[in-house]
């Protein structure tokens, strides 16, 4: 078609981008004292799904170029145009979609939620990535051979895109480092991410991108137009353009000027802090494996009692999963599980090919999370670290206690006969003995005081008989609970539990046995506990921090 007849194309375009991609930022809303200054930007997903929809239309559009030699969409390698139809399809995408859709991502990226809704998100932003997918000779040999390299000649494309390339995946890095990776909604997305970026060659085109904006600009330090700038003239944008190619480094300046700004703080995707949060998403991938793999054995173990649940009308499917505290229950069956294991091992191999990770290195990582995870059933406290004010969680020990891994021992740090009545306590018995014992300390507190403080072994006897044992070293209680040292006191709640008046019983039944009168029995009762009192204060030197 000529010239004149392109313009509808064009405008057609500009409608769709300007329904569905265009969005100013707060700060400039409030810079215009818009109305829609305080009217949130929140794409939905059907909205998403469209502009994907518009993502591949475009690509197809751009790859269907005439001539064998044409590398790709938004290239600039040819200087003469052979009609306004091929320009439009080389430009259309850099020229009227690229800078908008980046914004767009970004603000989804930002604050799109944690869930598996992100996936469409995810989608759009791949297929941008990828215009080789709809290229011609792609389609047509895509049964002879299913895993192919990305081809030298999109690397214009790449220059032209690197912001699209790099930040968005630090971006995605950030998100995954927050997300329940033991989900296999989650567990597909990183998996999805790192099969793309791992195609052969795609790890270099974008480190040559990277190495051309980094190098010295010697000639303009001050570039920030566009390589293609539209027509001052009235009229179409697609004019005939004869300004001279532009080499690939100013290519990439011009991507990264107009994008961000000149002043932007560019950092590598290669580079030392992008290298660490792929090294601590592979933690958190191990830690996830091993969280999976948990929890196929509880699902396994609870299933043995399926039958006898169901024969007692309960439902063994809501029970299945009850040690694990993360979203997306309903996905974690045992194919769930392996799904998680199958993209999560996949994931973790092609983040350490792409960015060149030790093999030995994630090995020995994973292998310290699963000695960790396995080397008791008893749980242990979340990583965390030592504060001003106490321990404070760090991004890992949040990732473990959101995903059960482990949690803090939760210990009663309260006056001990002040807890709740148990299920294995006559509560009848409780409130008389807790009387009968109030009434004994509130008597006899002085007395007993000062028994415990000899310094014979009637005073260290009557410590260990009276003194409440301390708490445990091991329980972290929090600075803000104040912590006095336990007094001596007389406790019979002891008296009140099943399990001891059990015994008893069983112990007067055996007297009776043997002829002995119930006073009997009880008189050799309190001498053996005497007894075992008193070995125990010879044997240990019980602390008394009632003195302290």
């Amino acid at each position: 078609p000529a010239a004149q007849e392109i313009w509808r194309s064009e405008m057609l375009l500009q409608i769709f981008v300007e329904m569905w991609l265009h969005h100013y930022s707060l700060e400039l809303y409030q810079k215009m004292q818009s109305p829609q200054a305080k009217e949130p930007f929140t794409p939905t997903e059907e909205h998403v799904l469209t502009v994907r929809l518009l993502i591949k239309h475009l690509h197809s559009f751009s790859c269907c170029l005439s001539g064998p030699e044409t590398p790709g969409p938004s290239s600039s390698a040819h200087p003469h145009t052979n009609s306004p139809l091929e320009d439009f399809k080389r430009l259309a995408i850099p020229r009227f979609v690229q800078h908008k859709f980046y914004v767009f991502l970004q603000h989804c990226f930002g604050h799109w939620p944690l869930d598996a809704s992100f996936r469409a998100v995810l989608e759009t932003w791949l297929s941008y990535l990828q215009p080789w997918r709809y290229a011609s000779e792609r389609v047509a040999h895509t049964h002879e051979q299913a895993d192919r390299s990305v081809p030298d000649k999109w690397a214009p494309f790449v220059q032209e895109n690197l912001l699209l390339y790099t930040r968005l995946f630090q971006g995605f890095v950030s998100r995954a480092l927050r997300t329940d990776l033991v989900s296999p909604r989650n567990a597909l997305m990183v998996y999805r991410v790192a099969k793309v970026y791992s195609q052969p060659n795609l790890a270099e085109l974008v480190s040559e991108a990277e190495n051309l904006l980094l190098e010295p600009d010697h000639i303009h330090p001050s570039r920030q137009h566009r390589a293609y700038t539209p027509s001052a003239l009235g009229g179409s944008f697609l004019a005939p353009w004869q300004s001279p190619v532009p080499d690939a480094s100013f290519r990439v300046k011009s991507h990264v000027y107009n994008l961000e700004g000149q002043n932007c703080d560019y950092k590598p995707m290669f580079g030392t802090e992008m290298r660490s949060l792929v090294l601590k998403l592979a933690q958190l991938i191990a830690l996830a494996k091993q969280t999976a793999k948990s929890i196929s054995k509880q699902s396994a173990e609870q299933t043995a009692g399926a039958g006898l649940l169901a024969l007692l009308g309960l439902s063994g499917s809501s029970l299945g999963n009850a040690g694990y505290c993360g979203s997306d229950l309903y996905d974690l069956g045992p194919d769930g599980i392996r799904k998680t294991d199958e993209y999560l091992e996949k994931s973790l191999e092609y983040l350490c090919n792409m960015f060149r990770l030790n093999p030995s290195q994630v090995s020995q990582l994973s292998s310290s999370v699963g000695a960790a995870s396995e080397e008791s059933s008893q749980p242990s406290l979340p990583d965390c670290v030592q504060g001003d004010h106490g321990l404070i969680l760090t991004p890992l020990g949040r990732y473990q206690i959101i995903n059960g891994l482990r949690r803090f021992e939760i210990e009663y740090q309260g006056d001990p006969e002040l807890q709740p009545i148990r299920s294995f306590e006559s509560s009848v018995l409780v409130r008389l003995l807790f009387k009968l014992s109030s009434a004994i300390n509130q008597r006899f507190c002085g007395e007993l005081a000062a028994l415990c403080q000899r310094e014979t072994f009637v005073g260290r006897l009557m410590s260990w008989c009276l003194v409440p044992p301390e708490r445990s070293s091991k329980a972290r209680c929090s600075p803000l609970t104040p912590h006095s040292p336990p007094q001596p006191r007389v406790s019979l709640r002891f008296l009140a539990s099943y399990r001891t008046l059990s015994s008893l019983c069983l112990l007067l039944l055996i007297g009776y046995y043997f002829n002995m009168c119930p006073a009997l029995s009880l008189l050799l009762l309190l001498g053996g506990g005497f007894l075992y009192a008193a070995v125990q204060t010879l044997l240990t030197q019980h602390r008394r921090p009632h003195q302290s």
